[in-house]
């Protein structure tokens, strides 16, 4: 084809055919979302009540009709059980408008929770199974034309309806690690970091489109080449109606770059622009985030119909699993336009249990704190949602990389045909919806169900290859991953990786040499593993890792000022204390009470009281595992040809309620101290140590005579795409004499090439009486301006052994710097591990915390919403040695 170039290096077709343009916008679109009222059925007597939005669900409006009590309040999770098993019905009128000759009449529904049973004008038109499609009902034989419709939808129980179901289908093996099989239709419903709330409701949003033609999907498949100085971009859109022409039209920045206007052939057009040094799409702190619009324009015989608009951007990229010339197995990795990523970062469950209050400004807050947090990749775990626009635009717009699964978690999933041919439609309508967003670089089938097969001895032959032979076992969900999800995603995404399942890979799901693992589920093999299982010590993260981690993690309590929200009587409450009943209902983990203490005894001096200090205690011991863990990994992110990890993801971001889980950020978007310290570990620039110890014997049959040596190893991470040079310098403190003894550069120059991991130097601390008295530093130093660009902190474990000295003179002080920014200027005259500071409100954010101090070091710390004086409003705490608790 002949093509000629505009300015912005996109091309379009030379023989380009005019269609003059009017101004008119046939499709009407009318939003249903007035005069919402619900009832309980089946209760005659019952009061029709106002809904308290809308999208809305059942528990929202029964909070705001004051007939139940707040779920996230006390034990009031209890009070409200009984909702998920009555059926509910809402309904609303609305006036149709005239309807032309030829035009249609569409009620769009977006979405319903789950098992609903919809009524025009009292008559049936429509029964849902799944939460998760939208329905588009042609109602234009049904409509009172210029008169008042009623509207009704009727909610069933999808606790009873799942139950039935189950109860029915006696042939197939039903369970499931979290919640109950029975809610495989509506799967937001109750895991071990979450309140069990049967929800039910018009959750997404409902319209009338009246209309000759309209766009039914506007999609495009974009390719660049290897070079990255060509793109292609091939457009396509499907149609109903008569419609004649479509003109493309690619904007950048608002300028009109390329467009094109074709014939309509068999309800579908399309075409394919081609860019010349196109401007890429790239990673948070890779380069930008540029992002194209793709309209359409749909016309009768030059007359506008319909127009549709999506916004993408051109990026390549791939999943690299190849051989690793030194270790078993292979990578798995994420490379994007020709940079291999290591993605550091966290999984996302859904911001609330109701989501319809989730606005965007609270995803845009999310994902901002992710990106603040220096994290690259979030993981949209199976047993959620598939997110609202809002969180991937958001995504877009930061380079924040997104790993999505399908919606399928911690089960065995049944396969007869009518439960395929509904998978089969959530997946289309999914990707359709979800796939022009840049950020979204895989697509993985569920999560952990290859695990739940592994745990119950279900069948699975990976040497059979006969699709229709898996539906035989019991495993029939086999055929969901590796049929129909694969082809589906194959059709609609072909440029993007599918990955059967998350862990998937390797001779077990556990297989650290190849794919992705989950890091904690012991169930499913002898492995060692850290929370779940033999809950191994978080010190030996690294020969516990795998290619790609995308799930570990460590719980911890929320701020206290989250746990005053959910106690009745806040501060005041008789049960704001460690192991009240209340404390214990709000904790969803199964055994996680004992593990948590196991981990606070095994490795911190705590102590259940003051209540804040033992919530401190949780933190400080979360952030040392999470912080452990990533430095561990990271160091396995060797450079090219020895990428023995590429990611981590920690469980979790968030959480869904006030809670104490697995998260680093809670519930009203406030950090734990795992926040800030794996913010620091993400960083671009990063030096790090281990101790390891050298037993050496005598001889080969003594147990008595062995000499124990202890060693620092020293090393550092470069995750910028130029070589950097520092001066190394450590220095070594004495914990009982707080005396420095000794301060030096290990070398006068040290390089730290781009993108990878760089061993520095080892060397000794001596015997394990020495060694438990040591505190070593570590930092890296400009060259040119003498500024410390990074530091770490190596303390001798378990911190609970050390006698850590009480501070005579400790400075706080809140100034402002050379640049006129606010910071708080932190100065000890001891040895100090785990200083962090907190205020009295939500205003005050702080860029970094949870730091350790050495004496006579001045620590500064950006702060907003503060001001010089109010040293006040902090609170500050440290760990303290188990005697002086």
């Amino acid at each position: 084809m002949e093509v000629k170039e505009d300015a912005c290096g996109l091309s379009l077709p030379a023989h380009t055919k005019h269609i003059p343009e009017k101004t008119s916008l046939m499709v009407k679109n009318y939003a249903i979302q007035h005069g919402w009222r619900f009832r309980q059925a089946g209760v005659p007597e019952a009061a029709w009540i106002p809904v308290s939005r809308f999208p809305t669900n059942i528990h929202l409006d029964l909070i705001h009709a004051k007939i139940i009590p707040d779920p996230y309040i006390g034990k009031n999770e209890q009070a409200v059980q009984w909702v998920g098993e009555k059926q509910w019905v809402y309904k609303t009128t609305f006036r149709s408008p005239l309807i032309s000759s030829g035009e249609k009449a569409v009620i769009a529904i977006e979405g319903l929770d789950c098992h609903a049973t919809v009524l025009l004008n009292g008559r049936p038109v429509l029964k849902t199974h799944d939460m998760f499609i939208p329905e588009r009902l042609d109602l234009t034989q049904h409509l009172q034309i210029l008169s008042e419709n009623e509207l009704e939808i009727i909610f069933d129980s999808t606790y009873l309806v799942g139950k039935k179901l189950v109860d029915k289908d006696s042939s197939h093996k039903y369970g499931c690690w979290n919640g109950k099989p029975f809610f495989y239709n509506d799967r937001l419903k109750g895991w071990d970091w979450g309140p069990t709330l049967l929800t039910c409701g018009p959750w997404r949003s409902i319209s009338l489109e009246v209309y000759f033609s309209r766009f039914e999907d506007l999609s495009f498949i974009t390719e660049v080449d290897r070079s990255l100085k060509i793109a292609e971009i091939l457009a396509r859109c499907e149609i109903e109606g008569n419609a004649t022409n479509v003109k493309f039209e690619v904007t950048l920045r608002d300028r009109v770059v390329a467009a094109e206007t074709v014939e309509v052939i068999d309800g579908s057009a399309s075409t394919t622009f081609r860019a010349q040094k196109p401007e890429l799409w790239y990673p948070v702190r890779y380069g930008s985030q540029p992002l194209y619009v793709l309209r359409a324009f749909l016309y009768i015989d030059g007359k506008l119909c319909d127009t549709q608009s999506k916004r993408f951007g051109l990026r390549r990229a791939e999943v690299v699993q190849r051989k690793l010339p030194d270790e078993p197995g292979t990578s798995f990795f994420f490379e994007i336009n020709n940079i291999p990523v290591f993605c550091g970062g966290s999984n996302w469950i859904p911001a609330d249990m109701f989501i319809p209050r989730i606005d965007p400004s609270r995803y845009q807050a999310w994902i901002k704190l992710a990106v603040d947090g220096n994290q690259s990749m979030i993981r949209i775990w199976g047993g959620g949602i598939y997110e609202e626009q809002a969180f991937y635009d958001a995504c877009d717009a930061t380079g924040m990389l997104v790993w999505q699964d399908f919606m399928f978690a911690c089960g065995n999933y049944p396969a007869n045909e009518d439960f395929l041919k509904t998978v089969e439609r959530e997946a289309i309508a999914n990707i359709k919806s979800l796939r022009h967003h840049p950020c979204i670089v895989i697509w993985a089938g569920n999560n952990e169900d290859y695990q739940y097969r592994e745990t119950e001895h279900l069948q699975y032959d990976p040497k059979d290859t006969n699709p229709n032979s898996w539906l035989k076992t019991d495993f029939p969900a086999r055929y969901i991953y590796e049929k129909v999800l694969a082809d589906v995603t194959r059709d609609l995404v072909p440029k993007t990786y599918y990955h059967f399942g998350s862990p998937f890979g390797g001779k077990s799901t556990s297989d650290p040499t190849s794919g992705d693992i989950h890091q904690w589920n012991g169930k499913v093999s002898d492995s060692p593993l850290v929370w779940h299982g033999t809950q191994e010590g978080y010190q030996s993260w690294d020969k516990l890792g795998g290619r790609f981690v995308s799930e570990f993690g460590m719980a911890a309590f929320p701020s206290v000022r989250t746990i005053d929200s959910y106690l009745p009587l806040g501060k005041d409450d008789p049960e704001r204390y460690v192991q009240s009943s209340t404390i214990d209902f709000n904790s969803k983990a199964a055994g996680g009470e004992r593990r948590l203490a196991t981990y606070l005894i095994e490795n911190v001096p705590y102590s259940h009281t003051p209540f804040e200090y033992y919530i401190y205690c949780t933190q400080l011991m979360q952030a040392e595992c999470l912080a452990t863990a990533l430095r561990l990994w990271k160091r396995e992110w060797k450079g090219l040809g020895r990428e023995y990890c590429g990611g981590a993801l920690v469980w979790q971001l968030n959480d869904c309620w006030p809670t104490q889980s697995w998260s680093i950020v809670d519930y009203y978007l406030r950090p734990k101290l795992a926040y800030y310290v794996t913010k620091r570990e993400l960083a671009d620039i990063t030096i790090n140590m281990k101790r390891v110890v050298e037993e050496i014997p005598a001889d080969k049959f003594t147990r008595a005579f062995v000499k124990r040596v202890h060693k620092i190893h020293v090393f550092g991470t470069n995750l910028s795409l130029e070589s950097r040079e520092y001066i190394v310098q450590v220095s070594n403190w004495d914990i009982p004499t707080e005396n420095m003894e000794f301060e030096k550069a290990l070398d006068e120059c040290i390089v730290l090439p781009s993108n990878q991991s760089t061993e520095i130097r080892d060397f000794e601390i001596g015997d394990d009486e020495r060694a438990a008295r040591l505190v070593t530093v570590a930092r890296l130093i400009d060259l040119t301006d003498g500024v410390v660009v990074a530091h770490s902190v190596n303390w001798p474990e378990p911190l609970k052994h050390i006698r850590f000295p009480q501070p005579k003179e400790l400075q706080v002080e809140i100034a402002e710097d050379a640049k006129d920014r606010i910071t708080i200027k932190i100065r000890s005259d001891c040895l100090m591990k785990g200083f962090a500071l907190d205020a009295d409100d939500d205003s005050v954010v702080f860029e970094d915390n949870c730091i350790d101090l050495v004496p006579g070091e001045t620590m500064r710390i950006g702060v907003t919403g503060l001001e010089v004086g109010e040293e006040h409003r902090l609170t500050t705490r440290y760990l303290k040695a188990g005697i002086d608790l």
